[in-house]
C-alpha cells in the first residue's frame, strides 16, 4: 500500500461547531424532571451528531432529489416571485407543464455563436426537501445542466458552476438543517449565459438548444473522512486490479484516524474476488491522503461486448463508504497497424455513432432519453445489428446510459461536445481556452473513467484548433488506465492516439463498396501519421 499525503486545504466556508453540556445536578424535587428529560434528548441528538463525525461503516447515504419540481422564468439575479408551473428532474424545460412559450427558441442563423432566447435570460426551479438529521458531510452534486448551474440552499447563495457536461459538486453541509430545506437552481435560457468561455453544445446542424437539469441531483452525505474519488486500473496480465483512492478529512473533529477496507466482488453473483484491510491514516482536519493498492482477483474473468462481465469495488472507510463497478480490460491502439488491441488481441470495432442532443430537439423525444427499459432497448438494437461500438456524438448523454453500455457490452468513444471545423467553415471561439478546457476534461474523466465501455476520450468533433491539445496533455496523466485520445483533425504527439476521419463517400454517387480499401483518407489540420480509425 503507498499513502500520499497532501497539506491541509483551506475552506473558507468552514466553521467549526463546539458543543458544551453543563453539568447535571439531580435535584430533590419533581418539577425539574422536564429539564432532566430536555437534556436528555439533546445529549441523544448530540451524540448522534458526533456519530456522522467519528464515522460509520455505512455512514454514506445518497439522496436522490430527482422528481418533479417547480420551476418559473425570468432573469438571471432575481429569484421569481411565483412557481406556477412544475417539470421533470432530469429532463429538459419544454416538458415543463403548463408549457413556456418556445423554450430554446429555433435559431434564425445556425451558424451564429450568438443565439439568445428574447423571451427570457434564465430558468429557475424550486423544490424542498426533509432531513432528520444534518450530516458531519454533504455535497450536493448536479449531474449536468444546461446553461451554467446556480444553486440556493435555505437562502444562501452558493458559487456558481458553468460547466452545462460536467458535474458540479457544492460543500453544503453547514448550510443544511434538520427539517425542511428550500434548494433552488438556476440555468441560463441559452447559449449566451456562458459568454463563450465555456464550452455550449454548439452544433449548426441543429435548430434548437433546450436548456434544462438534463441529469440528475442528488445529495451526499456521510462521516467524515469522505471518500472523494476512487479510480481503478486492470492489469489483465497479471489478473489484479490497482486502484487509487483519495479520502479527504472534511467534517467537524480536527483529526480521525482513517481505517479503509476494500472488497472485490463479482457484481451479478456477490462472489468475493479480492478483499483487504488497510492500516488506519492518520488525517489532520482539511487534509487529503491518496492510497494506491493492488489486489489480485480471484478467477479473473475479462469483461469484452462478447462477455460484459463486471466487477464492484466496495470502500470502507471510518466514515464513508463508496462503491463503483469495473470491468477488466485493457483497450489501445497499436501505433504501427492502427488497429484496435482489446485485452491483449487485435480487435474491429463495429458500429456507428449516436448524436442525442439532436434528438432532444425532436418533438418526439419526450421523455425517452431518460426511459431506462428504452435506452437499454436501443443499445440492444445496436448489439442485434452486430455492432460492437458507439460514439456518444457531440455530448454526452445521462450518466446511467454509460451503465447500460457496460451491461450490454458496447465500446463507446466518449466525445466532448465541441465542435467548430475547419479552416474556412466557420471560427473557433477566442474565448475558450486551454486552462478552462483542461478543468472541464478533468471533471469529465473523474466521472467515467470506472467504465469499461469507455475506450476513447474524444476531446471534439471536427474542430481545427490549437486549444484543446495543450488541455489534453494537462489532463492526461489522470487516467492510470492511460486511454488514448482523440483531437480530431489535429494529430497528438503520443504513439496510439487516434485522428478523426469521416469520409463522407455517399457525396459520390458511384462509389462502390469494392473501392473502399484504395480510397483516399479524410484530410486533417496537420501532419501526422494516421493511427486508429
Amino acid at each position: 500500500m503507498k499513502v500520499r499525503r497532501f497539506a491541509t486545504i483551506p475552506n473558507p466556508e468552514t466553521t467549526l461547531r463546539k458543543m458544551s453540556f453543563a453539568r447535571l445536578r439531580i435535584p430533590p424535587s419533581l418539577w425539574m424532571m422536564p429539564f432532566l428529560i430536555a437534556g436528555v434528548l439533546l445529549l441523544t441528538a448530540g451524540c448522534a451528531l458526533l456519530r456522522w463525525s467519528e464515522g460509520d461503516k455505512s455512514a454514506r447515504s445518497i439522496i436522490s432529489l430527482d422528481g418533479t419540481w417547480q420551476i418559473a422564468e425570468g432573469g438571471m439575479d432575481q429569484v421569481p416571485s411565483e412557481f406556477s408551473r412544475t417539470v421533470p428532474v432530469p429532463g429538459l424545460i419544454d416538458m415543463a407543464e403548463p408549457a413556456f412559450t418556445e423554450p430554446g427558441p429555433k435559431v434564425e442563423d445556425r451558424k451564429a455563436f450568438s443565439q439568445k432566447d428574447p423571451r427570457r435570460d434564465a430558468f429557475w426551479y424550486r423544490r424542498s426537501f426533509k432531513l432528520d438529521s444534518v450530516p458531519a458531510v454533504a455535497r450536493l452534486k448536479v449531474h449536468k445542466a444546461m446553461f451554467g448551474t446556480k444553486v440556493i440552499l435555505n437562502g444562501r447563495k452558493l458559487r456558481e458552476h458553468m460547466p452545462s457536461f460536467t458535474p458540479g459538486y457544492f460543500d453544503v453541509r453547514h448550510i443544511l438543517k434538520q427539517g425542511e430545506n428550500e434548494l433552488i437552481i438556476r440555468v441560463g435560457a441559452d447559449r449566451d449565459a456562458l459568454g463563450g468561455v465555456y464550452p455550449d453544445g454548439f452544433d449548426f446542424e441543429k435548430d434548437r438548444y433546450i436548456p434544462g437539469i438534463f441529469d440528475s441531483v442528488e445529495l451526499i452525505c456521510s462521516g467524515t473522512p469522505q471518500i472523494l474519488s476512487v479510480q481503478t486500473v486492470p492489469d489483465i496480465e497479471k489478473k489484479s486490479v490497482g486502484m487509487q483512492i483519495i479520502l479527504y478529512n472534511m467534517g467537524v473533529k480536527t483529526n480521525v484516524n482513517a481505517a479503509v477496507t476494500v472488497t472485490v466482488r463479482e457484481a451479478d453473483s456477490g462472489f468475493v474476488a479480492a478483499k483487504r484491510e488497510l492500516e488506519p491514516i492518520s488525517m489532520n482536519y482539511g487534509s487529503t491522503a491518496t492510497i494506491d493498492i493492488n489486489l489480485p482477483i480471484k478467477n479473473c474473468r475479462l469483461w469484452s461486448p462478447e462477455d460484459p462481465f463486471l466487477y464492484t469495488l466496495e470502500v470502507d472507510s471510518v466514515g464513508d463508504n463508496f462503491k463503483t463497478r469495473f470491468g477488466m480490460r485493457t483497450f489501445r491502439f497499436d501505433p504501427e497497424s492502427g488497429h484496435a488491441v482489446l485485452n491483449g488481441k487485435p480487435y474491429y470495432m463495429r458500429g456507428s455513432n449516436i448524436t442525442l442532443y439532436r434528438f432532444m430537439e425532436d418533438p418526439e423525444c419526450g421523455a425517452l432519453p431518460w426511459d431506462r427499459k428504452w435506452v437499454r432497448k436501443l443499445h440492444r438494437r445496436v448489439k442485434d445489428m452486430h455492432w460492437n461500438s458507439l460514439r456518444y456524438c457531440i455530448g454526452f448523454p445521462p450518466e446511467f446510459w454509460y451503465d447500460i453500455a457496460d451491461e450490454e457490452g458496447i465500446l463507446i468513444q466518449d466525445e466532448f461536445p465541441i465542435w467548430y471545423g475547419g479552416k474556412g467553415w466557420s471560427t473557433w471561439p477566442e474565448q475558450l481556452k486551454t486552462d478552462q478546457l483542461a478543468k472541464e476534461y478533468a471533471e469529465w474523466m473523474r466521472e467515467r473513467w470506472n467504465h469499461p465501455c469507455v475506450v476513447i476520450w474524444d476531446a471534439n468533433n471536427e474542430t481545427l484548433t490549437d486549444q484543446t491539445g495543450p488541455a489534453i496533455e494537462k489532463v492526461r496523466s489522470l487516467d492510470l488506465s492511460n486511454r488514448p485520445w482523440d483531437n480530431s483533425y489535429v494529430p497528438l504527439p503520443v504513439p496510439g492516439d487516434v485522428l478523426e476521419e469521416h469520409p463522407y463517400h455517399f457525396y459520390n454517387s458511384k462509389f462502390k463498396l469494392s473501392q473502399l480499401a484504395e480510397a483516399k483518407h479524410a484530410p486533417w489540420g496537420g501532419e501526422g501519421k494516421r493511427q486508429g480509425g
